[in-house]
């Protein structure tokens, strides 16, 4: 079956998935992001998702047939971690993640690198404004970053006429 051709299917992640979200991570970033320093190792980076973003976040995948091409992790207002294999971006697949991640949440916070040109066009077309530019000292890449904030707009109010009009 061509991969090109599949709907991708939204599942929920877990343990047994950890190695696999972290690769996807860990392909994304650094065929995107190249000049960023490799500061951990592909065991250490799967123990952060198994340790800290699995008891803490909702863990969604995106899969391909039985391919993982796609993950992401939020809770607590927050998108902790968002990541689309290159080879499948511009497909919808991220969208997809992310509005997985907006239908639990009325509000959304997340940091992006300053030149990841791709990701803040991605999310300031889903509705995300910037709130905060630092110059990455705070983070352990040093690299300066952006805080992004998106928020739900109130439903409308339903025009009711009143009786007898």
């Amino acid at each position: 079956m061509d991969e090109a051709l599949t709907e991708p299917e939204i599942v929920i992640l877990g343990a047994d998935h950890m190695q696999a979200a972290a690769g996807i991570r860990r392909v994304a970033l650094w065929q995107r992001l190249p000049w960023l320093a490799d500061l951990h190792t592909p065991e250490e980076e799967e123990q952060y998702w198994r340790m800290h973003l699995l008891p803490n976040c909702t863990i969604l995948g995106a899969a391909i047939g039985i391919r993982l091409v796609g993950v992401i992790a939020y809770g607590d207002d927050w998108i902790e971690q968002l990541y689309v294999l290159p080879d499948f971006q511009g497909m919808g697949i991220g969208s997809l993640l992310l509005d997985s991640a907006k239908d639990e949440m009325d509000e959304i916070r997340l940091w992006t690198f300053q030149r990841n040109i791709g990701a803040r066009a991605f999310y300031e077309r889903h509705g995300f404004t910037a709130e905060e530019e630092t110059d990455g000292l705070d983070n352990e890449e040093k690299e300066p970053d952006v805080l992004y904030h998106w928020r739900r707009l109130p439903e409308p109010a339903l025009g009711l006429q009143p009786s007898g009009a």
